[in-house]
């Protein structure tokens, strides 16, 4: 890079690629249809909420019904290493399942910085990676140049400066993210345009 001038990030972004994800809008169980394998939200209206949770089938215990809600993390190992993991019963009352809202339009550079009702989990509007103020680790969408969203990926870095000088972004996929904590094995990761990545 010449001059040590640092790229402008939104070069190269065109307007298809400014149409955001879809957002997060929790649902509650009661109201969704399968939820095996889904992201679900555990928690007490106007007590709080917990995420980073997978569900099971609901079970009926007496007149009770429960979701079998377990850590994503022991998810993806049961799944991968098919073993049996420990998931706590959690009335179905108290569950929301992450579904997936309709698309927007984001504003370069724009906060959402609300109140919220605490009779509900919060929606969770998609960040554009150059607006979100840390990425490792964090849940991401990828844009693909059809408009498709790829899932399920985790940021491994913050937004860099790539060989090729333009500003990215590394990802993994999610089971190799958490391989990466039980394991110790290094994930695959895919360098991508930063202006492609936004923070679920």
């Amino acid at each position: 890079m010449s001059g040590g001038m640092m790229p402008d990030p939104f070069s190269g972004r065109s307007e298809s690629a400014l149409e955001s994800p879809r957002p997060i809008v929790p649902t509650p169980a009661t109201m969704a249809g399968e939820l095996r394998g889904r992201r679900v939200l555990v928690g007490l209206p106007g007590f709080g909420w917990r995420g980073d949770l997978r569900a099971d089938e609901k079970v009926v215990q007496g007149s009770r019904t429960y979701v079998p809600v377990m850590p994503e993390a022991e998810w993806y190992r049961a799944e991968a290493e098919r073993t049996e993991v420990f998931a706590a019963l959690v009335p179905v009352e108290r569950v929301w399942v992450e579904e997936l809202g309709f698309a927007g339009t984001s504003t370069p550079g724009a906060k959402v910085n609300q109140l919220v009702s605490l009779d509900e989990p919060p929606r969770r509007p998609p960040v554009a990676a150059i607006d979100a103020d840390s990425l490792t680790g964090r849940r991401v969408t990828q844009i693909m140049a059809d408009g498709a969203e790829r899932r399920g990926l985790r940021a491994v870095t913050e937004s860099h400066v790539s060989e090729d000088g333009t500003v990215a972004v590394r990802v993994a996929q999610e089971l190799d993210w958490y391989r990466w904590a039980w394991s110790g094995k290094l994930p695959r990761t895919l360098e991508v345009p930063a202006h492609l990545i936004w923070v679920e």
